[in-house]
Parts: structure tokens; C-alpha cells; sequence
């Protein structure tokens, strides 16, 4: 009986994510097909290598459904979260460049430490801050990017529409209080394999 509500559970979860694309778009975080600078193709192709990825990371081990986030864009993989051995990791990126129409991968997992909620609440008030920063800023589009913070290092993912948003996205992220590090994956419209019109 388990099995089969973990199943169920497991298909709800594929199925509410196919819907996802065409309502909150391929972040899940308010990025729309109509603002999205990447065509329609490329974002369909990314969506299926990522709900493809999602499936057989969760088929590995069930419990990353929580601790390991990966995110797909212009057929590039990005990694992010936090597992119990370095052999985990080194799992996960040969799960992601076995992913059909892989371009990259660039893995950032991190090895688990005892739980710090202070550390953790810190991270989250830089994101939140970071966050609200790119909102604010109306010369970026915000809903074009992704933000994690590990350990005051923020990671962010997205899609710039020139060089110049790009070093502006970097920018704010260094002016947060407290930031050690700011690892950039930021793609730009005129490098992606395909463009919208």
C-alpha cells in the first residue's frame, strides 16, 4: 500500500510539473513562455530533459526530492543542494551528462554538516535580499533569474538580456552585507542555441 502511494505521489508530482510550463514557466518561479528570452522549442526541450533528469535523480534515491535542485537552460545542467558523501555527488553529475541533449553540467552540491540554523536563516536573508534588490532594479528583469545562497556564497541561474543586465545582476548580488562569494551562471539571450524572434 506504501509503494503505491509513493507512486502515486511520484506521478502527481511529473504530471503537475508538465502543467507548470505554460502557466509559471520552466523556473517555477513566474517565469512565462512570454517573457522568457529563449524560444519556444528550446524551452520545451529544456523541460523535458529536466522533468527526465528530476526522474531518474528521484529514482536513485527518493530523499533528493528534497536536498538536491537541478535546473536546465539551453540544454545546460546546474546542480545545487547538499548530500551525505562525495560519492553522492559524483553520482548525480554522471545522472546529469547522461541526460539526453546535455550541453554542460556544472554540479555545486555541497557535502552535509550538522544543521546551522543560524547559517541557514542568513542564507535565506541574503537571498530575500538579493531577491528584492533584482525586483526593485528596473533595468533587470528579476523573473529571469534563480537564487540560492550556501554558506553566504549566493548562486545565481538565469538568462540575461545583455552584458550589461548581466554585470548588474552580479553587482547587486555583491553589495548584499555579509556575501563571501558570488557564483554567476548567467546565460546571455545572444549565446543561446536558439532565439525567439
Amino acid at each position: 500500500m506504501k509503494n503505491k502511494i509513493l507512486i502515486a505521489l511520484f506521478v502527481g508530482f511529473i504530471l503537475n510539473g508538465c502543467a507548470g510550463v505554460s502557466s509559471s514557466g520552466i523556473f517555477g518561479t513566474g517565469v512565462s513562455i512570454a517573457i522568457d528570452p529563449r524560444s519556444l522549442g528550446t524551452q520545451i526541450d529544456d523541460s523535458l530533459m529536466q522533468k527526465n533528469l528530476t526522474a531518474r535523480i528521484l529514482f536513485m534515491n527518493k530523499n533528493y526530492l528534497l536536498s538536491v535542485k537541478s535546473k536546465v537552460l539551453d540544454g545546460r545542467i546546474f546542480l545545487t543542494g547538499k548530500v551525505d558523501e562525495p560519492e553522492e555527488k559524483l553520482k548525480l553529475t554522471k545522472i546529469a551528462w547522461e541526460t539526453d541533449g546535455v550541453r554542460s553540467v556544472r554540479n555545486d552540491i555541497k557535502i552535509k554538516e550538522a544543521f546551522n540554523f543560524k547559517q541557514s536563516a542568513k542564507d535565506l536573508l541574503i537571498t530575500s535580499q538579493l531577491r528584492t534588490a533584482l525586483i526593485i532594479n528596473k533595468e533587470i528583469k528579476a523573473t529571469n533569474y534563480q537564487i540560492d545562497t550556501y554558506k553566504k556564497k549566493i548562486y545565481i541561474y538565469g538568462i540575461s538580456q545583455t552584458k550589461d543586465e548581466k554585470d548588474l545582476v552580479i553587482s547587486e548580488a555583491k553589495e548584499i552585507l555579509d556575501v563571501e562569494d558570488v557564483i554567476a551562471s548567467i546565460l546571455l539571450v545572444d549565446n543561446l542555441r536558439i532565439k525567439t524572434n
